[in-house]
């Protein structure tokens, strides 16, 4: 799906040439992030589902000892 146009895309690339490079690097940064959003939140919804699996495993005495380091 095209959202931004041909001149949106000219006038978008214009605005991000004429960054410093640092704040190009946030940008691309934050590009990063949009993309991989999705992904980050099947990531954490398994890792929440699964939590009632651990919990033997993770609540007993002999991991608390880990849980003291």
């Amino acid at each position: 799906m095209q959202i931004v146009n041909v001149m949106q895309d000219k006038e978008l690339l214009a605005k991000i040439k004429s960054l410093p490079p640092d704040k190009i690097v946030e940008v691309a940064d934050f590009v990063d992030f949009l993309a991989n959003k999705d992904d980050r939140l099947l990531v954490e919804a398994a890792a929440k589902i699964s939590e009632s699996s651990f919990a033997a495993v993770w609540d007993n005495p002999d991991d608390a000892e880990y849980d003291n380091l």
